[in-house]
């Protein structure tokens, strides 16, 4: 995988490494496989991906996908697949319409999966998704079988866990779908402050811009560092992200690229609800509490409790404003005991009870 920097502005002693929770969002669970590549002639493609589109197909994802295969593999930006190529498949050959209304036609039959390195399926709307057909699913299944590394994308991790592909296995998901997930598939605890997850011969990418890390991941592995950094350069995209690198959540008052505190307030944002201590948190992602005290700390000059405690408030003050809810609603969805456990916290910060916000008082001096 290709290494990024993270620029520290402090320096902190070694400490003794610990074992992530089997939940955790860190170290895969499985050591991945090799994948045994297909025999290929001289001088031919050294990585071949083959795309299942759902209908209403995220094109961004597609795209960002497609686009760094194409960079990668030929000589500056004349697009000829020498090092790499990519098809779209179809059991029907009919075009694919995407979520923003723009078309794709696939280009070959489902057929022999073990053509192919990679089988990358790009989901699409959630409101949208039947879910994969019978001739789909049975491809998927013969890909799997023949030790072809399945991929999915946007919400087509969803559309491999329907189709019981990725059973045992940590998955990725957007940050924007975890709830949608966890409605979806009860028991599953998928990976939401990564940007993509490899476990194993599964690869799980959240979508977006993401789409074009996981495929710079593969064009590293299979054809070469240098054609995987000229794909993004070429994009304008900066420097090629590892696995780990957390995804952008829900904007906050905090201005930080530490990835320990940026994972750590992603935790905090998807189980606001029901909050976690600190120490959770740390055996969640498979640090200690006191190297992310620290880091808090060094980062955002504030401690990881009160970081809670304000991403809980801001979000309360944001539902006073824009919902009828009422306040006792606000203070359980905010993860507060009762009304007035929020009435004090949010006095103390804001200067006025939740009730006189709403009714127009001046906070207080």
């Amino acid at each position: 995988m290709m290494a990024t920097t993270v620029r520290q502005d402090f320096r902190e002693p070694p400490e003794e490494p610990m074992q992530p929770d089997p939940r955790s969002t860190g170290t895969p669970a499985r050591p991945a496989r090799p994948h045994a590549l297909r025999p290929r002639p001289a001088g031919g493609a050294r990585l071949s991906v083959g795309f299942i589109l759902a209908k209403r197909f995220t094109l961004c994802a597609f795209a960002n996908f497609v686009d760094v295969l194409r960079l990668a593999a030929d000589e500056g930006d004349r697009s000829r697949p020498i090092l790499c190529n990519w098809t779209v498949l179809s059991d029907t050959m009919d075009a694919v319409e995407s979520s923003c209304g723009i078309t794709v036609q696939p280009k070959e039959r489902l057929g022999d999966p073990t053509r192919f390195d990679y089988i990358v399926v790009v989901g699409g709307l959630m409101d949208e998704m039947p879910g994969l057909g019978a001739p789909y699913v049975r491809f998927l299944e013969r890909a799997a079988a023949g030790g072809v590394p399945l991929a999915g994308v946007c919400t087509g991790a969803f559309m491999l866990h329907q189709a019981g592909l990725l059973d045992g296995y940590r998955c990725c998901v957007s940050w924007f779908h975890h709830a949608d997930f966890l409605e979806q598939f009860e028991g599953l605890t998928p990976v939401t402050d990564q940007i993509f997850v490899v476990d194993g011969d599964r690869l799980t990418c959240s979508g977006g811009a993401s789409s074009a890390h996981l495929a710079a991941y593969l064009v590293d592995k299979h054809v070469g560092r240098a054609q995987a950094s000229k794909s993004l350069h070429i994009m304008i995209i900066d420097e090629a992200l590892q696995a780990e690198k957390p995804q952008p959540g829900i904007t906050l008052d905090f201005r930080t690229r530490d990835p320990i505190v940026l994972r750590t307030l992603l935790l905090m944002q998807q189980n606001i609800d029901t909050p976690l201590s600190v120490t959770e948190i740390a055996r969640r992602i498979g640090h200690s509490k006191r190297r992310i005290e620290r880091h808090f700390r060094a980062a955002i000059d504030i401690s990881p409790q009160a970081a809670f405690l304000r991403i809980r408030l801001s979000l309360a003050h944001h539902l006073l404003e824009t919902t009828d809810k009422s306040v006792a609603q606000i203070a359980v969805d905010c993860g507060f005991c009762d009304s007035s456990h929020l009435g004090r916290m949010f006095r103390r910060s804001f200067g006025l009870t939740p009730n006189a916000m709403r009714a127009g008082a001046p906070a207080e001096v």
